[in-house]
This record gives structure tokens, C-alpha cells and sequence, in this order.
């Protein structure tokens, strides 16, 4: 990883709130904070639900809640709401559809805003299908095939909600992936983290399980990963 592309940390987890609330207290700093939660993922999911879960788990671990309502891709064209996520320094991007995250967010204002502020040293955490979204390839949730994703990471793919069973679902992906492809199988208590420095550690008691191949790899296999 060249030393001129400097980043925040990323949060990738397997599970939403309030499975996912033990990490989720990562994107705070000590004594607590603000973080700004898109509820994207789950326009057509009751968003308020969404933000009722982030304001009780963050309140919790003494920090606060900045909604910021992109749920159309009108939302993610307004150069209001891109400033919004742009000076933000803790940013959960909720679960819910992936499919509807990436179509709303891709190559819009609100995620280079995003990017932007990542790359600005804050920390970005995407739960469940927001995690499978905001790498690339993403793994299409209909059927287990890949397809583009947001591409904050390249190389890497997520499978959220992973209970340590290999389905069969799950076997296609691993026998179709991409060469060089590494695929995160995260279960709703576990994380990986890309640090600011690029290395990568797991978080939580969650399964987690990483293949190359469709072979099980350690997190050595994640050295080097390209950024968006």
C-alpha cells in the first residue's frame, strides 16, 4: 500500500445493530462522539427503525446520533447532504438492501463526499449488506454471483449474516470468485478492520471465515488490498 494514500479505519460487519452494537463503539472516540448514520440501505425498510437501533447503541457507548436521509438518488445528488457525510468523522452506513445502497450511491456527490472524508482520516463502517456494498466485486444478494460494488475496497468481497455453515449458495460464490478475489464470510458478531496504516485484524466473537480460491485463508491474504 503506497504511503500516500492515507485512510480512516474501516469497519466491515457481518451483522446490523443491535447484533453488531459491541463494534460498533470502534467508530467512537474515547468518552464518545458523534456518528453520522445513512440509512440508504433501508429506505424501503422503515429507516426510522434504523435510527432508533443507532441512537440506542451509540447512546449507550455515551455518543450521538447525526442522521443524514439519503435515501433516493436525488438524496445523494444534493450537494447539502455530500457536505454533510464529507465533514463527518464517524460514518455507519446501515444494512438493508445492497442492491438499493449501491444503485443509490454509486459515482454520486454523497460518496465522494464520503470518500472524501475517509480519506480525510474518518472512520467508515458499513453493517451487513452496507458492508457487501461498499466493496468490489460485490456479491449479488439473489443469487450468490458477483457484480460492482462501491469499491472503498477492490479485490474483496463480503458475505454478511454468516452463521459457519457453507451453503451451497455460498460454495457457488467461492467456486465463481474473481482471481485474486478474497471473500469475507462475516457472521453478525464479527468484523474485519482495515487500520489507518492498511493492515487488517478481525473484531468480535462472530464467525469469520476468509477463502482465496475456495480455500480458507488467513488474514495475510488482505495485505496490499487496492482502495477506492
Amino acid at each position: 500500500m503506497p504511503a500516500a494514500i492515507a485512510t480512516g479505519p474501516l469497519l466491515l460487519t457481518g451483522g446490523e445493530l443491535p447484533h453488531a452494537a459491541a463494534l460498533a463503539g470502534r467508530l467512537l472516540e474515547p468518552g464518545g462522539g458523534e456518528v453520522t448514520v445513512l440509512p440508504t440501505a433501508a429506505a424501503y425498510e422503515r429507516p426510522e427503525r434504523v435510527l432508533a437501533a443507532a441512537e440506542a447503541a451509540f447512546g449507550a457507548l455515551g455518543g450521538r446520533v447525526r442522521p443524514v436521509m439519503v435515501l433516493t438518488r436525488r438524496d445523494a445528488e444534493n450537494p447539502e447532504l455530500a457536505a454533510a457525510i464529507r465533514s463527518a468523522r464517524a460514518i455507519w452506513l446501515a444494512g438493508g438492501s445492497a442492491l438499493h445502497l449501491r444503485s443509490v450511491l454509486k459515482n454520486s456527490l454523497v460518496l465522494h463526499g464520503l470518500e472524501a472524508a475517509w480519506h480525510s482520516g474518518a472512520a467508515v463502517a458499513g453493517a451487513g449488506e452496507a458492508a457487501t456494498a461498499l466493496s468490489d466485486p460485490m456479491v449479488d444478494p439473489r443469487g450468490g454471483a458477483f457484480t460492482v460494488g462501491l469499491g472503498l475496497v477492490r479485490a474483496l468481497a463480503v458475505v454478511p449474516h454468516f452463521n459457519g455453515e457453507l451453503t451451497a449458495q455460498l460454495r457457488r460464490t467461492m467456486a465463481i470468485a474473481p482471481p485474486g478475489c478474497a471473500l469475507a464470510a462475516l457472521g453478525e458478531r464479527a468484523a474485519l478492520v482495515r487500520e489507518v496504516d492498511g493492515s487488517w485484524r478481525r473484531e468480535g466473537d462472530g464467525a469469520l471465515e476468509l477463502f482465496v480460491a475456495g480455500q480458507p485463508v488467513g488474514l495475510e491474504a488482505l495485505a496490499g488490498k487496492p482502495i477506492g
